[in-house]
């Protein structure tokens, strides 16, 4: 969504950065052309008034003309003015309350509610390990009551039997007594939805507010509407009065304006971002990590944590005992590429590193795509297990059958060979203990001692890692344990970076950088 801000915030510092010393003149062309980037990103204009001339006011003073690298401080005021305008520390769905914890969830038809409520519940029940019980109050939408109980199914989240006839005041109090009755630590309430604000909409919010006494009001808005989303929580917020907001749509390419002025118009705090179709597609909204990514300094932490919700740590360990050993066949492989796929693939992946939003467009080149996993555990697959286990079997009859097995070129697959040849030598390398990969796995069952995120966050400030190592430049091919406490860690991304590293999959060697 970021994308073209990013783009031309990088554009704008590339140049300040360049120079040794700046001039007056030099930081009002910066903030001239960061004006129009966050103008052209659909911010409200008077957010972004107030935020040239916060920074200004900071890039002109003291602290940057003592400053070793005047350009480099620039940089550091315009990601605390961003960290600042999106609301400074991220505030997950509050839960602190007497059980049942009502959620009234409000909004305009179409935003995605019912997924999000869905989402909400499947993240509560899963990750935070709380019954939940939701209950469809949209009596108007043909289907919603269905629709709602059908997700409910396909995450495993209760929902509250539909009664034909009955209106949505009468459904919150039946939900809140059931609620009570069953046991249920939250009530989810997925209220109904207008196409625009109408008077009876939000008459009938109220109604629902006083019936159920929610202990959180979720405005649930989506992010492609720019300025009008902002229009929207101001309204919902006078009338009935949210105490957060949740974005779908993120992972569209609007211009993630109305992201970006949510917290700055309303006060509300953005808790949560949808970021794909998925029932797992959402995330916590971080202030810090958001602007770390729009001026393209990655985001190592949510990486992690994606890894520890997606990364079955069983399986990590198994494949951590065979690496220390030096094993490492096709069979493994096609597991790396399907856990690369989970944590949103290449792309995906790549947003989240830092400095590699300038290299997007020579990855986009070489045809580095999502697609490319599914081809390359195609191959894989094509194989018989005997091949997997020994690809040195694989001789040029063989491999013409695997190509017409998986539809690829013979170059497809002797490229996969050559990449899981390097990765396989790496492996052997690490398991020997040669270099600082030998020594994080040496040891420890395959892993680093285990980061909490949160810690991470920190080390990540200070640019440190556990025991003063530097916080490397590329992640290493593999990333050795940064994983979630009790879990041994991410058992080797297909060479990510780094020196003497195999290079992306598909891409021959990764050099230097």
């Amino acid at each position: 969504m970021f994308e073209s801000l990013s783009d031309r915030l990088s554009g704008v510092f590339d140049k300040l950065t360049g120079r040794g010393a700046l001039s007056e003149n030099d930081v009002n062309e910066a903030m001239r052309e960061i004006r129009r980037a966050l103008i052209e990103a659909d911010v409200a204009l008077p957010i972004v008034r107030s935020f040239t001339d916060k920074v200004r006011h900071r890039a002109v003073g003291a602290e940057v003309v003592k400053s070793v690298t005047p350009g480099q401080m620039v940089v550091k005021i315009v990601h605390d003015q961003l960290v600042e305008m999106l609301g400074t520390e991220g505030q997950p769905i509050d839960l602190n309350a007497p059980a049942p914890v009502a959620i009234m969830m409000v909004g305009l038809q179409g935003s995605g509610k019912t997924t999000t409520t869905a989402k909400i519940a499947r993240r509560f029940t899963q990750r935070d390990k709380r019954k939940v019980l939701m209950a469809s109050l949209d009596t108007r939408r043909p289907a919603a009551q269905e629709q709602l109980k059908v997700l409910g199914e396909q995450n495993e989240v209760d929902t509250l039997p539909i009664i034909e006839g009955q209106g949505p005041v009468e459904i919150a109090n039946r939900a809140m007594s059931a609620a009570k009755l069953g046991g249920y630590d939250v009530v989810l309430l997925d209220t109904a939805g207008r196409i625009h604000i109408d008077e009876p909409l939000m008459v009938e919010m109220a109604e629902v507010k006083s019936a159920a006494n929610p202990h959180e009001i979720i405005l649930v808005a989506d992010s492609l509407t720019g300025q009008d989303a902002v229009n929207l929580a101001k309204s919902f917020d006078e009338r009935v009065g949210i105490t957060g907001i949740a974005l779908t749509r993120m992972d569209g390419d609007g211009r993630g304006g109305a992201a970006l002025s949510m917290q700055a118009v309303t006060g509300k705090p953005v808790k949560l971002i949808g970021t794909g179709e998925k029932s797992d597609a959402l995330e916590d909204f971080h202030p810090k990590r958001i602007a770390d990514r729009i001026l393209g300094m990655g985001d190592i932490v949510s990486l992690v944590e994606k890894a520890a919700e997606a990364i079955d740590a069983e399986q990590a360990a198994k494949m951590a005992k065979k690496m220390q050993k030096g094993h490492f066949d096709l069979d493994d492989l096609a597991e790396q590429l399907k856990q690369m796929e989970k944590l949103g693939g290449m792309s995906g992946m790549m947003g989240m590193l830092p400095g590699v939003g300038k290299m997007k467009k020579q990855i986009e080149a070489s045809g580095l795509d999502d697609k490319m996993f599914k081809r390359q555990v195609a191959i894989i697959q094509s194989m018989t297990p005997t091949e997997r286990k020994k690809p040195d079997l694989l001789k040029a009859s063989r491999k013409k059958r695997i190509a017409a097995g998986s539809g690829v070129q013979v170059a497809e697959v002797n490229k996969l060979l050559k990449m899981h040849r390097q990765m396989a030598d790496m492996m052997k390398k690490m398991g020997k203990g040669k270099g600082m990969l030998g020594k994080l796995m040496g040891g420890m069952g395959g892993g680093m001692p285990d980061v909490d995120p949160k810690q991470l966050e920190e080390m990540a400030k200070s640019g440190q890692l556990p025991d003063g190592m530097e916080l490397p430049k590329g992640l290493p091919g593999g990333m050795p344990g940064l994983g979630a406490p009790g879990m041994p860690g991410m058992p080797g991304l297909p060479g990510l970076g780094g020196s003497k590293m195999p290079g992306l999959p598909g891409m021959g060697k990764g050099k230097k950088r």
